[in-house]
């Protein structure tokens, strides 16, 4: 829809260094990797590995509302990891409350048009920086890495790429369903539009309008939600019924495949050797691995296999999914299966971005 073609180009030429990283565990660490903790960051607790030990370097705050870095900031990071998945909802919404809190416009605007970062102030250089890399190339150079962790400090940092990360996380779920504004709202991403046949007049999205339940707790004290009533993350959410549930009703062999074609589709090599390993131990084949590996033909998948390899493909290589290709993963998931698949599959979309932030080994 967006960056399709370009973006799938990219997607193939990752997958070379990433099989590369494949095959030899002894290679030898970058210069700004940790040997004990093998990321970017010194181990704090011993055995701890991954995104555990990653967010132990975090504050511990409510990021988006009292991290001290400042609201300005905190929707800056939210604004770019939007403008990176091509995710109008959430970037409209987030405009809106970024130039409430004294964002200024014209680094709202750099960020809407990818325009360069001359002669913006450091800190808000660098979380652009931080976005464009981590999401549009799947990767963050060591000299980047450097200047965030100086202008940041580390637990500021973390608590960035983390609040980033959750906000992939919700583009994730926000695009697979479609969500479009509310009536009377205008997007403001430069994104081409096609009017959907698929959704929902009462949601704006691919799922029906579900009330939410009596006596729901509201957010944390200042707090107060974005998306209106019917509409957003929130009302997606509704229609899931958790891990467990989905666990025992598609079972966990399919479930590791969800999360192996997220891994693979985020080129993060410690994520896709955890993600395939866990995808044989849950008994998925190696040719159906390959496929998702080599970017193969789905014609002698299962018809559920190949449901949830295209509707990844889509989902992150073209920052859309097909009307087609969502009927399609619709009818053989059911409804409330495939919520939970989505929602699976952007909880690795969370992990992956500090992985990659701090280049897990």
């Amino acid at each position: 829809m967006r960056r399709g073609a370009a973006a799938l180009i990219v997607l193939l030429a990752g997958y070379a260094p990433l099989l590369a990283s494949q095959t030899d565990s002894s290679t030898t660490l970058p210069r700004d990797v940790n040997s004990e903790s093998r990321n970017r960051l010194p181990p704090l607790k011993p055995g701890i590995q991954g995104v555990d030990a990653i967010r132990l370097h975090a504050s511990g705050v409510d990021v988006r509302w009292l991290s001290p870095l400042g609201r300005q900031l905190t929707e800056l990071a939210i604004l770019i990891s939007a403008r990176e998945h091509d995710q109008p909802y959430e970037w409209s919404l987030h405009e809106m409350e970024a130039l409430a809190v004294g964002l200024d416009p014209a680094v709202i605007d750099i960020v809407r048009n990818r325009k360069p970062i001359a002669g913006v102030a450091d800190k808000q250089a660098v979380i652009i920086e931080l976005g464009r890399e981590i999401f549009g190339k799947h990767a963050l150079s060591a000299p980047t890495f450097a200047r965030a962790l100086q202008v940041l400090g580390r637990a500021d940092l973390v608590d960035v790429v983390s609040l980033m990360g959750n906000y992939a996380a919700t583009a994730t779920r926000l695009t697979a369903f479609n969500q479009q504004m509310p009536p009377g709202w205008k997007q403001t991403l430069p994104l081409p539009f096609t009017p959907p046949t698929d959704i929902h007049a009462d949601s704006r999205s691919r799922l029906p309008y579900v009330k939410a339940p009596a006596g729901a707790t509201p957010g944390p004290l200042y707090s107060r939600g974005l998306a209106p009533e019917g509409t957003g993350p929130g009302q997606i959410n509704r229609h899931g019924s958790g891990m467990k549930l989905l666990e025992a009703s598609v079972g966990k062999r399919l479930m590791a495949l969800a999360a192996l074609v997220t891994a693979y589709l985020h080129h993060q090599h410690y994520d896709v050797r955890t993600k395939e390993t866990a995808a044989r131990s849950a008994g998925v084949e190696p040719s159906v691995i390959d496929t998702v590996r080599e970017q193969g033909a789905l014609e002698s998948l299962a018809e559920k296999d190949a449901a949830i390899v295209q509707f990844g493909r889509e989902l992150f290589g073209r920052h859309t999914v097909s009307a087609a290709t969502y009927a399609r993963a619709l009818k053989v998931f059911g409804e409330r299966d495939l919520v939970d698949l989505v929602d699976l599959m952007a909880r690795n979309v969370g992990d992956v971005t500090l992985l990659t932030a701090f280049d897990q080994q």
